[in-house]
């Protein structure tokens, strides 16, 4: 069981739960249940074989983590997926009510072959993934850039309206619009620019640049006051 702390709790809880289901032991030295608790917790874990991962928390070192939880009392255990809560227990449990409690979080046999079509990658397995579940946001993206790495650009775009926008699915969006070739960008954005407030298509393409130089570009952000200047 990892200690996490205020300062890596958005890495090692949060973060992490995007891959793989955490469980969070919140506790305290002076805390007796805790004690008998947490030797449990980690052995039930443990036996998992990584398909679960745990993690303590001390409350009394680490306030924000107990503000965010709203901590009344301890021993308390929470199971983050995704970056949300899905599951909870108050109190000391026994082995059982523990190990029912992270059975409940373990990956059905659909869900490991997806995971495992997935982490092949390659075009086939993708499109297996995606047949066998037909939802799958992660599946859907690596396929759409596989496509566009591949210059498929509208089949690209067309997997990625299946999938809520985010920051990876723009960046795609970005490079299939503008078709990866753009070589000197602030020459095209510079091009852009005159024509962006009465032409929707300039203005989009303008768009997809910025997406694509990034936000970590420290162009980006001179573009972006441009492009407002040139719209109001």
């Amino acid at each position: 069981m990892l200690d996490v702390t205020d300062a890596t709790f958005q890495t090692e809880v949060i973060d992490r739960s995007q891959q793989v289901p955490v469980v969070v032991d919140l506790w305290a030295p002076w805390c007796g249940p805790c004690r008998s608790l947490s030797p449990i917790l980690e052995k039930v874990i443990d036996a998992q074989g990584g398909k679960v991962v745990g993690v303590k928390v001390n409350v009394d070192e680490n306030p924000g983590i107990s503000q965010a939880f709203q901590v009344q009392s301890i021993p308390s255990v929470y199971a983050i997926h995704n970056g949300q809560v899905v599951d909870s227990f108050l109190g000391a449990q026994g082995e059982p009510t523990v190990r029912d409690f992270i059975t409940r979080l373990l990956p059905t046999e659909e869900e490991d072959a997806v995971s495992g079509l997935i982490s092949h990658g390659d075009e086939q397995s993708l499109r297996d993934a995606i047949q066998l579940d037909p939802d799958n946001e992660e599946a859907i993206l690596a396929l759409a850039e596989l496509l566009i790495g591949d210059g498929r650009y509208e089949a690209g775009l067309e997997l990625l309206g299946r999938v809520p926008e985010s920051p990876r699915s723009r960046h795609l969006a970005a490079r299939a619009r503008t078709g990866d070739g753009v070589v000197d960008v602030e020459a095209k954005l510079d091009d852009l620019l005159a024509r962006v407030k009465g032409d929707e298509e300039a203005r989009q393409e303008f768009v997809d640049l910025l997406e694509l130089l990034g936000p970590d570009d420290p162009r980006t952000a001179g573009w972006r006051r441009r492009l407002t200047s040139a719209l109001y």
